[in-house]
């Protein structure tokens, strides 16, 4: 028999933040593009748009994410916050 975990680790396992994924609806010159890059990538740009554009973006990663205990195969204005919480700082290694 194998024992399982309910606890906050189990809510919202590790992310890896190399994975694809894809920020969409934000400013690329003078269209809004989709912008392929790492997770990582896109909540790092995500943080760098104004409250419009932040509003407008969506975020696809490569395969769904698990945080507080949902899957999300799309992420937008509070999931993508939540998520730039989570990243790892420049120091960090991973």
């Amino acid at each position: 028999m194998t024992e399982t975990t309910w606890g906050d680790d189990a809510k919202t396992p590790d992310i890896d933040w190399r994975m694809s994924a894809a920020l969409e609806n934000v400013p690329r010159g003078n269209e809004n593009l989709a912008e392929v890059t790492s997770l990582e990538g896109a909540v790092r740009t995500w943080m760098t748009l104004d409250p419009e554009h932040r509003d407008a973006a969506v975020l696809t990663p490569e395969h769904p994410l698990q945080i507080d205990g949902a899957a999300h195969a799309t992420l937008a204005g509070d999931g993508i916050a939540a998520l730039a919480e989570r990243l790892p700082s420049a120091n960090d290694e991973g």
